[in-house]
């Protein structure tokens, strides 16, 4: 089986949340598309919201698209888990998605010898954060 990509939706603010993640998880715009570029049925005024995009860095990935109906997005019920390769990385993620964002689970020292986060960011995406330390040593 192949890796999960996480799909996010939003609401006419994908482009925004596209400058996050790019710079949050430093990755590279792959492919994109507008509704207004496409023959996929959808209002006017949705003409310059994404229809999808690809964000990657050849290993992480994330897609996300704007939907083209009103109210139509999702938060809830799922949570991205990322297991960070380094302390440094684990902290940097934490702060980053904190800007606008808010603490689930502060990161901390766990039992089964992690270090570990929960926060939502600025859009409403839940992130666990884990850096297993003994993978370090």
């Amino acid at each position: 089986m192949k890796p999960v990509t996480p799909y996010l939706t939003f609401y006419g603010n994908a482009n925004e949340a596209i400058a996050f993640y790019e710079k949050t998880f430093r990755l590279e715009n792959r492919e994109m598309h507008k509704y207004g570029e496409s023959d996929f049925p959808s209002p006017p005024e949705a003409a310059d919201y994404i229809m999808h995009c690809h964000l990657t860095d050849g290993t992480f990935s994330i897609m996300l698209a704007d939907s083209a109906t009103p109210g139509e997005s999702g938060t809830s019920n799922v949570a991205m888990m990322i297991d960070c390769e380094s302390e440094e990385e684990v902290n940097r993620l934490y702060n980053a998605l904190l800007e606008d964002g808010k603490v689930i689970m502060e990161l901390q020292d766990t039992f089964w010898g992690a270090k570990y986060a929960k926060v939502s960011d600025k859009f409403g995406y839940t992130w666990d954060l884990n850096f297993e330390k003994r993978q370090a040593e």
